[in-house]
């Protein structure tokens, strides 16, 4: 994918519109409890700022509140922590569009604003033009940062680009270089990994992946419909019963593509989906009553030999129950081993990337996304309106 960035642009003297994606987890207090996201929009902050742009202008949403003005939805802590950690103050707006709006992003002495919630108005996401107008008239040049929400065709995502020239921050063009480049364009050996619970949010990921990978490695809550689809048993293990001939459809077709999908050989049931959970580890049978939670140590064991060659890896979704300490094993187990690996690992966002972080080897990968749903759209082969409306590059 061809796009601009903000490297392609002259910045000098101009307003910038920028949007990030400020969508951090926080306390009851509002305290921010993670700033993972604040931090990685730095690189781009920094850039634009140093670059002789005479103003930078940040917007975002954060939770849901639905159209509404939610108080514990407001950005007003993020812009208190961006301040923190780029060393001088940014100003907050209690609002993102209106005259008022305009008049104090013009007036102010502070080089950074952070405008309020975008969705406290409900036509961000009904990508209302009038609302993507009211954006884009406070900024000259529009760097779109926010890879979490590309999938999305909102106003400041895509509404604002029929307004003002849109280019990637360096976030989003790592996004794009590679869960599209890389991930398009592999280095063989490629091995996909593929968890989390359900087949339906994966059908997309594997049919296309599969012609270009080389295989698949499959745990997590959706392996169950798989080994089901196989004539096992998986007793009370998580089941979507409407998708076991679609499984059936997927070993199918990687055989005839001589593709290999690679499913667990042993695993460790609970009788229950508790922490406390009384646990032992079974073959690829399940007994009746017993719930799989993650892989066994065969599995890891078997995972681990198909990933040792491998040159790109592409790992969607836990292997287990990881947030449960208990049942996180494989994840952890599979997550270490990769990181050691002399290969290109891109782990897609949401718990994935939490799994990472939660054994700490974020800086053991090449690449985390920093979005769940859009990471997935776009390992789907779906065109993410966020990212197409970014100028080409010429």
């Amino acid at each position: 994918m061809n796009k601009m960035t903000v490297k392609d642009i002259d910045l000098k003297g101009r307003t910038v519109l920028m949007r990030a994606d400020f969508n951090v987890p926080q306390d009851a207090d509002l305290n921010i409890t993670d700033d993972t996201r604040i931090r990685a929009t730095l690189p781009t902050i920094k850039y634009i700022l140093q670059n002789g742009a005479k103003r930078l202008i940040l917007m975002s949403h954060l939770g849901r509140p639905d159209g509404k003005v939610v108080e514990k939805y407001s950005l007003q802590p993020v812009a208190k922590k961006l301040g923190e950690l780029l060393g001088e103050p940014v100003k907050f707006l209690d609002d993102c569009v209106g005259d008022n709006i305009k008049k104090e992003c013009e007036g102010t002495k502070e080089r950074v604003v952070l405008l309020e919630n975008l969705r406290f108005h409900a036509e961000e996401e009904t990508n209302d033009a009038n609302f993507a107008k009211q954006l884009a008239s406070l900024g000259e040049v529009f760097v779109n940062d926010a890879f979490g929400t590309a999938h999305r065709a909102h106003a400041s995502t895509e509404g604002v680009t029929h307004y003002l020239k849109a280019v990637a921050g360096f976030l989003l063009e790592k996004e794009i270089q590679y869960l599209g480049g890389t991930v398009a364009n592999p280095q063989k050996p490629f091995v996909v990994i593929l968890g989390g619970a359900k087949v339906s949010d994966k059908i997309g990921v594997i049919e296309n992946l599969l012609p270009k990978c080389d295989m698949i490695l499959i745990g997590g809550g959706m392996c169950y419909t798989f080994l089901m689809a196989q004539g096992k048993k998986i007793g009370s293990s998580k089941l979507e019963k409407e998708k076991l001939d679609l499984a059936k459809g997927l070993l199918a077709k990687a055989k005839q593509l001589d593709k290999e999908i690679v499913l667990p050989i042993d695993n460790l049931v609970a009788d229950k989906i508790d922490a406390q959970a009384k646990t032992e580890l079974v073959g690829e049978n399940i007994p009746d009553g017993k719930i799989g939670v993650d892989i066994g140590p065969k599995t890891i064991a078997l995972f681990e030999t198909k990933l040792k060659t491998a040159k790109t890896i592409c790992w969607n979704g836990p292997l287990g129950i990881f947030e449960m300490d208990a049942f996180s094993k494989g994840t952890g187990e599979i997550a270490k081993f990769i990181s050691t690996l002399p290969a290109t690992t891109i782990i897609g966002g949401g718990d994935t990337a939490a799994a990472v972080a939660k054994f700490k080897l974020e800086d053991k990968m090449t690449h985390i996304s920093t979005g769940g749903g859009a990471s997935l759209e776009f390992l789907e082969g779906k065109t993410l309106p966020g990212v197409a409306a970014l100028a080409n590059k010429a």
